[in-house]
């Protein structure tokens, strides 16, 4: 069993999408050196100006008071923690495992209600590092997404293999959402991330705390860690940290792992092999989202993980993962009765 650095991990059993600090979902995961192989059957937006990650300066139109980032140092325990050795549990096909008990780092110090976003500068081999942000409705997006397929992360190959949601086998994968800050082609914010762990990974849990702070106008301080191992170009997976601020329904640690099903990764390189793409020939400008198709009579589509409900046309129906996106032909009273929330972006 492989060792990483990372956060204490502790092996449990299966477990589910939480809402609060407990109620997550485990599974097992199995990491080799360099290589993982998989035999089991983004987000993009509006141009924002450069922002030094050593700062807290923000996009003008986001209306949120400027804090020195020293106020929020990462924390001793985190630092330390990091630097210990711990067991990863073998994969067993779930995407994500819950890890130092699911309870994030973060000192009581740190819980601020002051929005920032920090992004760690790239290190000698083109790497991100670090992403951490304490995330209000100040920061959050309000124009549509713009691209981001200037940024090549470290790792970067654009292929396609059959059997992946899309064909494409890498995303650009955002450390801390775009739903969340509005980030796009933020280098020091997106890593070379299969469409599992974008998908089936990480959003669910990027949908859980976006749709808290819609609703809520709260706070969530948010931290993601790429773990790469040696001098690896693409990370074998990344840990994610949140807990809301004023109440305590957000409170999760997991850890995503950057593996894709049917597909043998050299995570050295980036290079990989797997079943042979039999479609349309490769397309750098394509979208790496392809269009979903949604029936004609549809009235809402729900996202059966999440328990949420939205309008068709709702950016959040485009990042869930396939298997939860159910469109249906019901009336809004009926979904409520049945236990679904309205989704806190569109607002149906």
């Amino acid at each position: 069993m492989k060792k990483q650095r990372i956060g204490s991990i502790l092996a449990a059993g299966l477990i589910l999408l939480m809402t609060a600090c407990g109620q997550t979902h485990v599974t097992s995961v199995d990491l080799e050196e360099s290589t993982i192989s998989a035999d089991i059957p983004n987000v993009e937006m509006r141009e924002l100006p450069d922002r030094d990650s050593s700062s807290l300066d923000q996009d003008p139109s986001k209306e949120s008071t400027e804090q020195d980032i020293s106020a929020y140092p990462e924390s001793e325990e985190a630092k330390e923690t990091e630097q210990e050795e711990y067991e990863i549990p073998p994969y067993n096909g779930e995407p994500s495992v819950p890890i130092h008990g699911n309870k994030p780092l973060f000192t009581e110090e740190e819980l601020i209600p002051v929005s920032f976003e920090k992004y760690s500068e790239l290190d000698e081999l083109g790497r991100c590092g670090v992403a951490f942000a304490c995330v209000g409705l100040d920061l959050m997006p309000t124009e549509e997404r713009g691209s981001i397929g200037e940024i090549h992360p470290s790792g970067w190959h654009t292929v396609k293999y059959e059997g992946i949601d899309g064909n494409y086998l890498y995303n650009r994968c955002h450390l801390i959402a775009h739903s969340l800050t509005g980030e796009d082609a933020n280098e020091r914010n997106l890593i070379t991330g299969t469409r599992y762990m974008n998908k089936d990974g990480m959003n669910p849990y990027e949908i859980l705390v976006t749709d808290y702070i819609r609703e809520t106008g709260n706070h969530v301080l948010y931290r993601v860690r790429p773990i790469f191992e040696g001098t690896n170009l693409v990370a074998s997976g990344v840990t994610m940290e949140a807990r809301s601020i004023e109440d305590d329904e957000i409170c999760f640690f997991v850890y995503c792992y950057n593996v894709q099903p049917g597909v043998e990764i050299d995570y050295a390189t980036g290079e990989s092999t797997g079943p042979e793409y039999t479609g349309e020939a490769l397309d750098e400008g394509k979208s790496e989202t392809e269009e979903i198709q949604i029936p004609e009579d549809t009235t809402y589509v729900l996202n059966t993980n999440t328990m949420r409900f939205h309008y068709p046309d709702c950016d959040s129906v485009r990042e869930m993962s396939e298997k939860n996106r159910l469109p249906v032909n019901s009336s809004r009273e009926e979904l409520i009765e049945d236990g679904y929330k309205p989704c806190g972006n569109c607002k149906p």
